[in-house]
């Protein structure tokens, strides 16, 4: 006997994102108290660390929160998938760390998100952790600049920035250390793939590293399952280990997999911008209202 349209699993889903759509729909979510500085950082590759970043920035402007992407990977993806130019002769963060350049002459608009803004990366970053070894203090220039943007924003009759996300490369040199030391929360995406928590104990160490000696308030805030498959077993266990080691930093919201996630940034786009309708945009979206909520 043939399955009724309405008993389909397709029908199925459709009526789970309309709930979660209209729950969405019906929150209130109050800005922090402070702007909320964010390192997204996982120095194992393909793990969903850029997307994550780009997406729950975008997810949150669109909540209507004031928001900065800080791009410090070399590689410029974050700046690439929210539209913003990042040539060799644009003025970047690189200029920012290592020429002392102002924040406020690097920092460009998204042109599809209100409310978002990015300090892009270019490929001069590549150099730049030779360059920094010899700078005075090294490690807490990205924090010095960030707090010089903040006042210059309050001076020029700005609206508070309400969080900043900083997007860093898949090691752990003194980029990432700059990240670290500047944020006061840590958000790490893990895929829920084999091996999901691998190299994960050598991040937590440099954490600690980071809060014994240069940042004692930091602290791993936030830790987002991306790559879901609700259909497999192997997703299912990932997800039970990983609560099982961070039980309270776990957002309930899983990143799916997805197309419509993995094309968004060939089209200069976050997920929310290419397709909203999306169950990609859909998981984003609650991920984000779920941080917020978290405080």
């Amino acid at each position: 006997m043939t399955e009724s349209l309405s008993e389909s699993p397709l029908a199925a889903q459709l009526q789970d994102e309309q709930q979660r759509r209209r729950k969405l729909s019906e929150l209130t979510l109050e800005k922090p108290e402070e702007t909320r500085i964010i390192t997204v950082s996982n120095q194992k590759g393909g793990v969903g660390k850029t997307t994550t970043t780009v997406n729950l920035a975008a997810a949150l402007a669109d909540h209507g929160f004031n928001v900065l992407v800080i791009d410090i990977d070399p590689q410029g993806n974050a700046s690439t998938a929210l539209g913003v130019p990042h040539s060799a002769e644009t003025d970047s963060i690189y200029d920012v760390m290592i020429d002392d350049l102002s924040m406020a002459d690097v920092v460009a608009e998204c042109p599809d998100v209100e409310r978002l803004s990015v300090v892009p990366a270019t490929i001069h970053l590549a150099g730049a952790e030779i360059e920094l070894v010899s700078l005075v203090a090294r490690e807490q220039r990205l924090q010095r600049a960030l707090e010089e943007y903040f006042r210059h924003r309050e001076e020029s009759g700005d609206e508070r920035l309400d969080y900043v996300f900083i997007d860093c490369p898949p090691s752990l040199g003194l980029l990432t250390v700059n990240a670290f030391v500047a944020a006061r929360e840590v958000l790490i995406p893990i895929q829920c793939e084999y091996y999901a928590l691998e190299g994960l104990s050598q991040l937590l160490n440099n954490i600690r590293m980071i809060q014994k000696h240069l940042n004692p308030p930091l602290r791993v805030s936030t830790i987002l399952l991306t790559m879901y498959d609700a259909r497999t077993n192997l997703a299912a266990q990932v997800v039970e280990e990983v609560k099982e080691h961070f039980p309270q930093e776990v957002l309930e919201a899983k990143i799916p997999r997805s197309v419509r996630i993995a094309e968004a940034p060939s089209y200069q786009q976050s997920v929310i911008s290419y397709d909203r309708s999306s169950t990609g945009a859909l998981a984003y979206l609650e991920a984000a209202a779920e941080l917020v909520q978290r405080g």
